[in-house]
């Protein structure tokens, strides 16, 4: 296998604004979800390294901005300016990228939207269930504001699948998970999931004097 950790430090890789198309498949892939469903992306990046035996250069990470998840998380977050709210739904880097790549892949594409977008407040939730805690969201200065309450997840066959995938009436195999579950089916059913680590960075030093002590106590 080729060392990505050869004579390349994480500073010589390339951070690119690029459109949803061409980091989704890298996303199902590398990305512990394998989906982008249901994500309202507005900024996507790409992290890019230098081609092997002269080809171009080759993606090794990729970044999702989009509409928080839940309307009320925008709300609470940056209740004067909701729309400048953005949630991070998703990050992923190759497993043999050297130590620190998350971070500063993240913290370019902070550095980007500051430059290039009104956007003030970025949030996002490291997930307990996959052992992720927010080390990298600490790395990045990130503000840590408590947990989400626990969640809910959807077993279907033994397979584990979001709370809201009988939810959306226009996919087929919604309205097959909810003829079946509503059946009372004994292969679907609801399953407690962990918390979620709460992590908040502002892209605005007004934002943040106004909401950091607030977001903290709430």
């Amino acid at each position: 296998m080729f060392n990505m950790n050869k004579k390349t430090k994480v500073t010589d890789y390339i951070v690119e604004p690029v459109e949803r198309k061409v980091i989704q498949n890298f996303i199902h892939k590398h990305h512990y979800s394998h989906n982008t469903n249901g994500i309202q992306q507005m900024e996507c990046f790409a992290l890019f390294r230098e081609g092997r035996f002269g080809f171009d250069k080759e993606m090794i990470g990729a970044a999702l901005y989009a509409i928080p998840s839940m309307p009320s998380t925008a709300k609470k977050y940056n209740p004067d300016n909701p729309d400048k709210c953005r949630e991070l739904r998703r990050l992923c880097c190759l497993d043999e990228a050297p130590t620190n790549t998350e971070s500063y892949f993240i913290s370019q594409t902070l550095k980007w939207l500051r430059r290039n977008t009104d956007v003030e407040v970025v949030v996002s939730f490291a997930d307990l269930e996959q052992g992720h805690s927010g080390v990298i969201y600490k790395a990045t200065n990130f503000h840590y504001l408590g947990q989400t309450g626990k969640g809910q997840a959807l077993m279907v066959d033994g397979k584990r699948y979001h709370a809201r995938s009988m939810n959306q009436p226009i996919k087929p195999y919604s309205r097959e998970l909810k003829r079946r579950y509503q059946a009372g089916d004994e292969g679907i059913y609801y399953v407690d999931t962990k918390p979620k680590n709460i992590y908040v960075y502002y892209l605005s030093k007004k934002a943040k004097k106004k909401y950091l002590y607030t977001d903290s106590k709430n």
